[in-house]
């Protein structure tokens, strides 16, 4: 009874929930918390990279872009890059393809740059008698340097390489299964030094190099490549 009496006669406290805002705060602060590590567990045992230079994604899927030209914000180093209707695409109906012939077609989609990143994009390698390639950029600072991973539907493997002053360099490669005619994830990565290629999620390659410090983001292709993009994200490197 004493104890029921107790809590008869206890003042009411309003409890504060967390608003929206502070629970952001949270959230960041931990990925933050989790950078200082470096080196974080990931579901699939393989240490999953984790970066302090947060900031918010932006997704490209092409579908309020005029067909026949590039999104805005864009800029083509190389190649014939338009955005177009593509049957199949994953986010219907417009994808973006480049379509020419040319050494290294390229294009930026952005100039924001960040140190650290992850580029992620929905690739299609359609045709191409010497290359069937779909690559993404990672800290591009102008047309002739960018790092590139690049996956290959006719060498049936994954690369990253070094664009320096206009001229390729590999630094690793890595086997994997590139479909041509179909469409697949192709993720690259960097933070610091460390940089990652994955096709549908399996980390394929992985390799250190100094470079570059930062820069933007953006697709590329080889040779006579034909090959299809959509739902393009770039963000920052927060786990697996």
């Amino acid at each position: 009874m004493a104890h029921a009496r107790s809590l008869l006669t206890r003042p009411f406290v309003a409890r504060r929930w967390p608003t929206i805002r502070s629970v952001a705060a949270g959230l960041l602060a931990t990925a933050i918390a989790l950078s200082g590590c470096g080196l974080a567990p990931s579901p699939t045992g393989t240490a999953a990279l984790t970066s302090s230079d947060l900031f918010f994604p932006t997704t490209w899927n092409f579908d309020r872009d005029t067909t026949g030209s590039i999104p805005a914000g864009a800029t083509v180093f190389s190649g014939s890059w338009a955005v177009r209707a593509e049957p199949g695409a994953p986010s219907a109906p417009n994808a973006i393809c480049q379509t020419a012939s040319a050494e290294f077609p390229a294009l930026r989609l952005t100039s924001e740059a960040h140190r650290d990143m992850r580029v992620t994009a929905q690739v299609k390698p359609i045709s191409g008698r010497e290359d069937q390639a779909a690559g993404v950029l990672l800290r591009v600072r102008d047309a002739k340097n960018y790092y590139v991973v690049r996956a290959n539907a006719l060498e049936g493997n994954v690369i990253i390489f070094t664009y320096v002053d206009g001229r390729r360099s590999e630094v690793k490669s890595g086997s994997a299964t590139v479909t041509a005619g179909s469409w697949q994830e192709l993720r690259g990565e960097i933070v610091g030094t460390t940089i990652r290629g994955f096709v549908n999620g399996r980390l394929v390659v992985e390799a250190t190099d100094t470079s570059f410090r930062e820069g933007g983001a953006g697709l590329w292709t080889k040779s006579d490549s034909f090959t299809c993009f959509d739902d393009v994200t770039v963000g920052p490197v927060t786990g697996p």
